[in-house]
């Protein structure tokens, strides 16, 4: 399924609103002036506000599980607003919620 490319300026958060930012971006390709983020970069969680009382939180990294499968970036999948993700440790997905809004990649 088709989705938007999710770049270094991207506004992602954990389920919990935390502020995920990319580890590493793929500078060859640049969308709305900014490098691109694959689905190999971990991203890096701050600010997750979610503690349990029995552990399991809060949010601390976040990774894009599928991503775009037609198209890569340094033969690594571009990461993709349809995507899934997962958040260690908690298990909760990331959520694009500002991205740029001219390339698609499927």
């Amino acid at each position: 399924m088709a989705g938007f490319v999710l770049h270094q300026g991207a506004t992602v958060k954990c389920s919990h609103g935390g502020q995920a930012t990319p580890s590493e971006v793929s500078s060859r390709v640049m969308v709305a002036g900014m490098p691109i983020a694959t689905i190999a970069a971990l991203y890096t969680i701050a600010g997750c506000p979610f503690v349990p009382p029995g552990g399991n939180g809060p949010c601390v990294s976040g990774q894009w599980m599928t991503g775009a499968l037609r198209v890569t970036s340094e033969e690594k999948a571009l990461a993709i607003t349809t995507g899934t993700s997962t958040c260690t440790p908690t298990g909760t997905a990331m959520l694009p919620l500002d991205v740029q809004k001219r390339v698609t990649a499927s």
